[in-house]
C-alpha cells in the first residue's frame, strides 16, 4: 500500500530477536536470533543495511520486553551502524485501546500482537502467544485490548519440573508421541502435561471469553512454540508466525497517519 512507511522492524522477546523489512506494507527478510546473539545481529543488519539504498532506507523500529537487550541492541546500532531506531511504547504508541486497571503496565508484545489481529481481522479476536510465557489475550469489536490470562511457556514449565525435582529430567519441548494416550516414560510424561496443560488452558480460556463476549471471536496463534502447539488444533483459525512485527509495521502506520493529521 501506497501509506505504508518503510520500515525495519525487530521485535525482542525474552529469550529472541525477531527482524523484519516491511517495503509497501509486505514484510520479508524475517530473520530470528537469540538474545545471547546481538553481534551476530548487528553484523546480519550491517549486511542488510547497506544493501539498500540510501534514499530507500528504512525508519528502524524496536518494540521490547527485555529492556537490558533492548538498550544493548540499540547502543549497538547507533556505535556501529549511526543508526538511532525508534521504541514503540516511548517514541511512539502501540496502536490499540485499552480497558485495563490503570495501574497495569503491559508488555508492548502483547498490545502489538493485539493491535495487529486487529489490524488484520477487523473483528473480536483471541491472541495466543505461545512463547516463554503463554499469554491468551482478548479484543473486542471496537479494537479494544482487554487483557486476558498470563501462563508459564511450555519450556519454562519443562524446566521448573526439572529444577524444582531430583528425578526428573531435563527436556526440550517438542510434540508428546502422538500415538500414545499414555506417557509411558518419565520424558513422555512430562511433554504430555505441558503439551496437553497448555492446549486445555487455552480451550478454557477461550471458551470463558466467548461466553462473557456472547459470541465465538477468531483465535490467533503466534510465538515461537504456536506451530508444535496448534498446527493441529481445530479451535486454532490461523497461526501468524511474524504477528509482532506486523503490529510494529501497524504502529508505524497509524504513528504516519497521525503526523500527517
Amino acid at each position: 500500500m501506497a501509506n505504508d512507511p518503510n520500515i525495519l522492524a525487530i521485535s525482542i522477546g525474552n529469550s529472541r530477536v525477531q527482524i523484519g523489512r516491511f517495503h509497501g506494507g509486505d514484510l520479508s527478510q524475517v530473520e530470528r536470533f537469540s538474545n545471547d546473539s546481538l553481534p551476530a545481529l548487528v553484523q546480519h543488519l550491517q549486511s542488510v543495511w547497506t544493501a539498500i539504498d540510501e534514499d530507500d532506507r528504512p525508519s528502524v523500529l524496536i518494540a521490547s520486553v527485555n529492556e537490558p537487550v533492548a538498550d544493548s541492541l540499540s547502543s549497538m546500532l547507533k556505535d556501529q551502524l549511526s543508526i538511532e531506531p525508534y521504541r514503540v511504547g516511548d517514541d511512539l504508541p502501540a496502536p490499540i485501546g485499552r480497558q485495563l486497571d490503570p495501574e497495569t503496565i503491559t508488555g508492548v508484545d502483547r498490545l502489538l500482537n493485539a493491535a495487529a489481529a486487529y489490524d488484520l481481522l477487523k473483528q473480536a479476536c483471541i491472541v495466543v502467544d505461545a512463547g516463554t510465557a503463554v499469554t491468551v489475550d482478548f479484543v473486542d469489536g471496537e479494537g479494544t485490548f482487554h487483557g486476558g490470562a498470563i501462563a508459564p511457556g511450555a519450556q519454562m514449565q519443562l524446566d521448573a519440573m526439572h529444577n524444582a525435582t531430583d528425578a526428573l529430567p531435563e527436556m526440550t519441548f517438542a510434540s508428546p508421541d502422538a500415538a500414545e494416550v499414555f506417557g509411558r516414560s518419565t520424558g513422555q510424561a512430562m511433554l504430555r502435561g505441558v503439551y496437553d496443560g497448555i492446549r486445555g488452558m487455552v480451550w478454557r480460556l477461550v471458551e470463558q471469553y466467548a461466553q462473557h463476549y456472547g459470541a465465538y471471536p477468531t483465535v490467533i496463534a503466534t510465538g515461537g512454540d504456536a506451530d508444535t502447539l496448534f498446527a493441529n488444533d481445530e479451535l486454532i483459525d490461523r497461526i501468524v508466525p511474524d504477528l509482532t512485527l506486523h503490529g510494529i509495521a501497524a504502529a508505524a502506520r497509524h504513528a504516519l497517519a497521525g503526523d500527517a493529521e
